[in-house]
């Protein structure tokens, strides 16, 4: 063990310990917290170094993404057509599309740069922000006419990809999925949607953007988009943890280069009851400081602003037709119970508030059959849970992880198009779930959305879409609420609070700096804030300007 003390000085450390909220100062020894109180505890440390460089800044923990993916550091090698400017993990400003002007003109703009024959791959675009049209197969053989283009929508459940890749993927394969769109001839149209279809275009490829685990470049990349946020614990929310990936995973939490605690969630999809079973348990053995094996990972519907998400009456509000099941409901009710029988905690994606109801149905059922006090099944995005939803929840203690910046990217569209008035009102109900006492956390889903926990606070507490249209009064939380929702409680979620998300004896010192006092700025400049800082066990891991 590393004895050598160090303290951190602040204007003000927001714990998230209820039993000392606010302290001056944190003792480490090594990368671990020793304690946390007013500057008068350091006359009983005479031996520690102290570093003043924050005394007077903010810090609270370092922020916990209890949703995201790996892929957020893959993508960024394809060409980003997304309809709001983002920044990329070097902090280059990217561009957004508005137009489908722009969108062929920088598709030819790549082709033509693109000297090899390979398709041209893209992300980011979303086309119910073009809702005079759909793209299709023939927008994008008029800007390319002889590669094969392939478009992964932002909720990355959808893709459109060009005639070239149709040929390249072949009619006998694409007659016998779901998920492929057909225009009034009975041709595919381009649009591929869900898991099955975009399937054929990624075995095609052999580029999966959803298994990046081998991908080193890729990881230290999401790493990095991490630390420039604040986020000291992130999640890889989908990962089939095969050997090869594994191995890499191991070696890249072993580095100096990679400066997070990475929990991948395994996807139970990929694997046989018995061996997806089995690998869980091994997995155990692999763990480390920076690496965390705890959860499993379930499918069911799609996404709402796609309308492949599945909903209870009255359905899409502009009457379109119900989505899509990813998986059989029966299969995920069997994987559900069998890694609920060996201990596992089980995160579901659930978008539709028909997917909630079938999930918590198969939790209720597991639970009766294996009783467990303390299981910490999750429910991912939920965006649409009703009341009655969120009492059985509490009931059965299920947490929820709600995808709370789909209020600024899509609220719009969801109050006009997809739910209506009144069901957009409950879109990410978080403050209906603290007073129901359920764990909640919010997240960001990236890459669907950017890393950005204070932007996702800024989203709870305001709950302003994009137009700065209201959306929800009597679901806003409070500051802390929502800085328990980046903090403590997906550290619950994930069963690493023993660890990380709060400031306290005892778990790893990892802090986010702070150039304002989150709890006592106005909510609406939230969103504002900067993050100084990154500290990953007592280490500064990143600084920024």
């Amino acid at each position: 063990m590393d004895n050598q003390l160090t303290a951190f000085l602040a204007k003000r450390i927001i714990t998230m310990n209820p039993s000392l909220p606010d302290a001056e100062c944190v003792v480490l020894r090594g990368n671990k917290i020793l304690a946390t109180g007013p500057r008068s505890i350091l006359s009983s440390y005479p031996l520690v170094q102290i570093n003043n460089k924050y005394a007077d800044k903010v810090i609270v923990p370092g922020f916990v993404e209890g949703h995201c993916h790996a892929m957020e550091g893959a993508v960024w090698k394809y060409l980003y057509l997304g309809y709001f400017p983002r920044v990329d993990p070097h902090n280059e400003l990217k561009a957004g599309v508005t137009s489908y002007e722009q969108l062929s003109q920088q598709l030819r703009q790549a082709d033509l740069a693109q000297t090899d024959t390979a398709p041209l791959i893209c992300w980011g675009f979303d086309p119910i922000y073009f809702p005079n049209s759909r793209l299709d197969r023939k927008d994008l053989d008029e800007a390319c006419p002889n590669r094969p283009v392939v478009i992964i929508h932002a909720n990355f459940h959808l893709m459109t990809v060009n005639t070239a890749m149709l040929e390249k993927i072949g009619m006998a394969s694409l007659e016998n999925t779901e998920g492929v769109l057909k225009d009034e001839f009975g041709y595919p149209n381009g649009e591929l949607q869900e898991m099955a279809a975009m399937g054929l275009v990624f075995k095609l490829l052999e580029d999966n953007v959803f298994d990046v685990a081998e991908d080193q470049e890729a990881l230290e990349l999401f790493a990095k988009s991490a630390n420039n946020k604040g986020i000291t614990t992130i999640t890889d929310l989908f990962n089939p943890l095969s050997d090869g990936g594994l191995e890499t995973l191991k070696k890249m939490s072993s580095s100096d280069k990679f400066n997070v605690r990475l929990v991948p969630a395994m996807s139970a999809h990929n694997w046989s009851i018995e061996q997806g079973t089995n690998r869980f348990l091994m997995l155990k053995e692999h763990q480390n400081d920076k690496l965390y094996f705890p959860i499993v990972k379930l499918m069911t519907d799609g996404s709402i602003q796609g309308y492949t998400a599945r909903l209870l009456e009255p359905g899409y509000h502009d009457g379109h037709p119900n989505g899509l099941w990813n998986s059989p409901l029966q299969e995920v009710a069997e994987l559900l119970n069998a890694y609920h029988q060996i201990g596992a905690t089980i995160h579901v994606h659930t978008n539709g508030d028909e997917a909630v109801e079938e999930m918590l149905s198969s939790i209720e059922q597991a639970l009766i059959q294996h009783p467990t006090t303390d299981h910490r099944h999750t429910l991912q995005h939920c965006q649409m849970i009703n009341q009655a939803q969120m009492k059985r929840s509490a009931n059965a203690g299920v947490c929820l992880n709600m995808f709370i910046n789909h209020i600024y990217y899509w609220g719009d569209i969801h109050r006009d198009f997809t739910l209506g008035y009144e069901r957009a009102q409950r879109l990410e109900p978080v403050a209906s779930s603290c007073k129901h006492g359920i764990v909640t956390a919010i997240h960001s889903d990236a890459p669907v959305t950017p890393l950005g926990p204070l932007f996702s606070m800024w989203c709870a507490t305001n709950r302003k879409t994009a137009t700065g249209d209201l959306l929800g009064e009597y679901e806003k939380v409070t500051a802390y609420q929502a800085l328990e929702m980046v903090t403590i409680n997906p550290a619950y979620t994930l069963k690493l609070d023993h660890l990380v998300g709060s400031i306290e004896a005892g778990k790893f010192a990892d802090f986010a700096v702070l150039d304002e006092d989150p709890l006592q700025v106005p909510c609406e400049e939230i969103n504002k804030i900067n993050v100084l800082a990154t500290i990953l066990g007592g280490e500064v891991v990143a600084e920024l300007d």
